[in-house]
């Protein structure tokens, strides 16, 4: 184990040691489940161990969390919104060891994983406001002495299951929301990330605890498939978000319909930049960097399709070349560096077979492609030129792995960009306001984000995140999101002494 190392001291500020248990039930921490070993991915030595929790361990938590949502939802919402506040401020206190966590143990650059926690800091932030704009509508009653309005409730308990690429950012823009809206929270880290799981909980609890609120309100697990399924089919937890694959999001979906639940899905991506005529090449070219390269092509809105209009083709794909060229790949703690390592090595193994399916499907490697040999999950960013037809590009391949492809006209290339099962993220890269409008239109991109001369990832806090078709149609974060997490109830108050039916009825 690595723990004593002196670049892993930085773990004990953030509430972590060699050993630790992963689940925070009713305010207490334990771990009776499996010990698993939390890996860095950089070398693939153990950074610490981590106790995750058992069915039993679970069933414990989830009665102690139902009972303290009974209180939690009547606490008034600008008073929940306080302690959002606080979550957000303790966060900024821990921020730069947390990012360096995330980064440790996902293998995101550190500026990246600093950003990841950062945006946990935002929600906190957007959720406070939010916490004084829960508003229903009143709406005109046809029948006189007759009020209609809606009244905006908490579901109860949301469970949340997220995945190791984002493995707290997703928990912020879930939890956030969740909490202002007056539910309790459970929360199944991704069984890889455990570490950050822990130390992210444990700011969560110490907030907690000085308001002296049960600590039931934010539960929290670590563990794999046993725990997710348990959630998936609890009808304690009305709402589950969870982010991870099409096919087990078409599972957990399929388990949580079963019992009448509902679901907010984050699923795969197979996203897409459009390079038209006009478009300045420069801008392009960096967006497409950043979109292709960063997370080390894990992100659900990395870009994994580069279709360019044939005059600028060429042109674009040799500058595309000559920046992967400058890549630095390395420790993605060291300065400079922009490409770490894949997360695991099964992830290496995917990108190694992935590149073998994709040549037999008649890709051409235009630069990397190859296993970079050391110690840890290290490949080499590559961009593949390839015909839009070929079936592997309707898959999403986990990496930094792009498709180069060439269009003729707009409607072909929005053609090409909506041909794929996923529908997450796009990006167009024009000067023209016909071309710009018709894109984000009826007949543009069938996707959740549409955007104009920026790239696929980067996403901002304040609008609604999520996408269509494959990538399960959920929405999170900011805009109306909040939404999902309450139950509305539309009310009709008869403040009168008549009774008059709706649509004029006479009954007697």
């Amino acid at each position: 184990m690595s723990f004593g190392r002196k670049d892993y001291e930085f773990l004990k500020e953030i509430g972590l040691g060699p050993q630790n248990l992963g689940c925070y039930v009713n305010g207490v921490w334990l771990g009776n489940g499996p010990v698993v070993s939390s890996v860095n991915p950089a070398d693939n030595q153990v950074i610490a161990e981590v106790a995750e929790a058992s069915i039993q361990d679970y069933e414990k938590g989830m009665q102690a969390c139902a009972q303290a949502s009974k209180l939690w939802m009547q606490i008034p919402a600008p008073k929940r919104g306080e302690i959002v506040r606080q979550i957000g401020d303790a966060l900024r206190t821990k921020l730069h060891p947390l990012g360096r966590l995330v980064s440790l143990e996902m293998g995101k650059i550190l500026a990246e994983g600093i950003g990841e926690v950062q945006e946990i800091i935002d929600m906190c932030d957007f959720a406070v406001g939010l916490s004084r704009q829960l508003n229903g509508q009143v709406i005109p009653s046809e029948r006189p002495n007759h009020m209609m309005l809606e009244m905006w409730n908490p579901l109860g308990v949301v469970g949340v299951i997220t995945a190791f690429n984002f493995p707290c950012a997703v928990l912020g823009w879930n939890a956030c929301i969740a909490l202002v809206c007056g539910n309790s929270v459970v929360w199944k880290g991704a069984p890889t990330t455990p570490l950050i799981t822990i130390a992210m909980t444990k700011i969560v609890a110490g907030v907690l605890e000085r308001n002296n609120l049960p600590g039931a309100i934010f539960t929290a697990f670590c563990g794999g498939a046993e725990i997710g399924q348990a959630i998936a089919k609890d009808s304690r937890i009305p709402l589950v978000s969870f982010t991870g694959s099409s096919k087990v999001g078409l599972m957990v979906q399929q388990t949580v319909n079963q019992r009448y639940g509902k679901c907010l899905l984050e699923l795969s991506g197979n996203n897409a930049i459009i390079v038209m005529d006009d478009a300045d090449i420069e801008l392009a070219v960096r967006s497409v960097l950043f979109a292709a390269v960063g997370t080390a092509g894990q992100r659900c809105t990395t870009c994994r399709r580069l279709l360019l209009h044939e005059s600028v083709y060429q042109k674009v794909v040799e500058r595309l070349v000559d920046v992967y060229k400058q890549v630095k790949i390395g420790n993605p703690l060291e300065k400079g560096v922009l490409l770490g390592p894949l997360h695991t090595r099964a992830s290496r193994e995917n990108f190694v077979n992935g590149l073998e399916k994709i040549k037999f499907q008649g890709g051409k490697i235009l630069i990397g492609g190859n296993v970079i040999e050391s110690n840890g999950n290290f490949v080499q960013p590559t961009v593949v030129e390839i015909s839009a037809s070929a079936d592997v590009v309707k898959e999403e391949l986990f990496g930094p792995v792009l498709y180069v492809m060439k269009f003729q006209t707009f409607k072909e290339a929005i053609e090409i960009n909506n041909s794929v099962p996923q529908g997450l993220s796009s990006s167009i890269f024009t000067r023209r306001p016909e071309i710009i409008f018709k894109w984000i239109g009826a007949i543009g991109s069938d996707c959740g984000i549409v955007n104009v001369n920026i790239p696929t990832s980067g996403a901002e806090i304040g609008g609604a995140f999520g996408g269509e078709k494959a990538t399960g149609g959920g929405r999170e974060a900011g805009s109306d999101s909040w939404k999902q997490y309450m139950r509305r109830s539309t009310c009709t108050i008869n403040y009168g002494s008549e009774l008059p039916l709706a649509q004029g009825i006479n009954f007697g």
